[in-house]
Order: C-alpha cells, then sequence, then structure tokens
C-alpha cells in the first residue's frame, strides 16, 4: 500500500499550492491512496482556518475527476488545545470526515514556531508543557484518529532535541490512553524536509509505541505542494517493519483499515 496520509493544498493557509497538481503528482508515482489533511487551528489570531464547505466540494470533484486512477480522502488537521476541544467536537459532528489528525501546535495561543512558549522558560520547561499539553486533550477529546507528529516540538527548539529520557514519562502517559481509545500516531516523514537529526516521532517514541502495545500507524509527508507528495513514504515503511510493525493503516469514515507489509 503505498499511501501519503498528510498532506496540504491552497485550503490550508500556509501553501497556496492547487489539490489537482498534488493529486496529478501522486497519481504520476503510482500511489494507492491520497489524503488531504487542511489545517485547522482556533482560535489563534495568525491562523486562516480551512473553509470547510468549500474543501469537501472541491474534494468531491476531484473524487468524481479521477476516480479508477486514484483513492482520495478527506481528512483534516485539527490544531487542538485544551479550551478549543468543544469546538472541535462541533466541527466533527458536522462534517463527515475520513480520517482527522490531532496535533499540538500551540499552547495557551501561543505558537511554537514564533518561539512564543518557549519565551522565558528552560527547554525542559517548554517541552513538558508540550507534552502536558496533549495529554491533557487526550484524556477528553476522542474525535481524531492518529497523533500528528507527536514531537514535532523539536523543530522549533532553538537549543536542540531534548533528551528522550526527560519527557518519556508523559509520553508513556499520552500512549497509555491513545491505545485504548483505540487511536494511532504517524511517522510524519518530513524530517528529512527540516534536516532535523531523527524521525519524526524519533524512533525511541516509535519503539514505546509498539512496545507498549500499539498498532495504529500511518505515514504522511506533510506535504504542502506536489514536489513532496509521497517522499520517503516506502521507506519509512521499512523503517517500521524494523521496528516491529506488522502493516500501516488507512482509513474510510474514520475506521482504521490495515495493510500488511
Amino acid at each position: 500500500m503505498f499511501a501519503d496520509y498528510h498532506v496540504h493544498s491552497h485550503f490550508s493557509e500556509d501553501t497556496d499550492f492547487p489539490m489537482e497538481l498534488e493529486i496529478q503528482k501522486a497519481i504520476k508515482l503510482g500511489m494507492d491512496e491520497l489524503c488531504f489533511t487542511e489545517h485547522s487551528d482556533y482560535d489563534v489570531p495568525t491562523v486562516v482556518n480551512c473553509d470547510y464547505d468549500a474543501y469537501f466540494e472541491e474534494m468531491e470533484k476531484m473524487k468524481d475527476k479521477y476516480k479508477g486512477q486514484i483513492t482520495l480522502k478527506t481528512g483534516i488537521e485539527f490544531g487542538i488545545q485544551t479550551h478549543t476541544t468543544k469546538a472541535y467536537e462541533e466541527t466533527f459532528r458536522q462534517y463527515p470526515f475520513d480520517f482527522v489528525i490531532f496535533s499540538c501546535h500551540q499552547v495557551e495561543n501561543k505558537e511554537y514556531w514564533r518561539q512564543e512558549p518557549q519565551e522565558g522558560k528552560t527547554q525542559l520547561e517548554y517541552n513538558r508543557r508540550y507534552y502536558q499539553e496533549i495529554l491533557d486533550v487526550v484524556k477528553v477529546y476522542k474525535d481524531y484518529s492518529i497523533l500528528g507528529h507527536l514531537d514535532v516540538i523539536k523543530r522549533y527548539d532553538k537549543q536542540g532535541e531534548i533528551e528522550f529520557e526527560k519527557i518519556q514519562d508523559l509520553i508513556e502517559q499520552i500512549f497509555e490512553v491513545v491505545i485504548a481509545d483505540g487511536k494511532g500516531i504517524e511517522l510524519n516523514t518530513s524530517s528529512r524536509a527540516y534536516k532535523l537529526k531523527s524521525l519524526m516521532p524519533s524512533k525511541e517514541i516509535l519503539k514505546l509505541y509498539h512496545d507498549m502495545g500499539g498498532k495504529i500507524i500511518t505515514i504522511g509527508s506533510d506535504a504542502h505542494n506536489a514536489d513532496r507528495i509521497g517522499d520517503c513514504v516506502m521507506e519509512s515503511q521499512k523503517i517500521l517493519k524494523d521496528i516491529g510493525f506488522d502493516g500501516i493503516y488507512t482509513f474510510e469514515k474514520m475506521k482504521p483499515e490495515f495493510h500488511r507489509f
């Protein structure tokens, strides 16, 4: 199964790349499935959120146009914070998503890529605050499929990647909830594009998830243009197999579907 389950188009505020060109690239690569996961980050003044109605309308057009050439899925990336969970519950009830990524991009409406949550804190403090936010959300919010780029905070950490042992206890608590709820995580291949030193999440985190009994896992390029569609997806399958995973998952109407390596 050649599937990319984390892709953004012009319906996300951080790219203006046409959806159709990304679909055409995926077909050229011989992909089986492509899942668009447009951005939605509530209560953050600097973010323009996805126009859901226009997005669903465009997706239906693309599904009809490219039927038989590739399977297209309608996903979303919710940038959830503890105080926005109710708003996302309402959105989820309104739209028939195939797949929902829960990502943590901000805490207290402060954006990590702008270095706002990091300001005035030690590396340990802002890292543990990040994972605590994820833990607090997964305890109360259940309308998601997988956790996106779990340790993405390292992308914006000017002090480098924090030692796994310093945040391991919080990640274990997160996985206890996620696995019990029948949710999953993703292997986000954009670590190469951002020239990070480790995978995203790291091998330590992937192994911990596997060893704790986690099975549901997707692979996504986090592409914002056609150049990165499918980037490192098949290579990542080999990495997951070496760790001990049996296969990857895709989603249909929020239900996970297993594909053995």
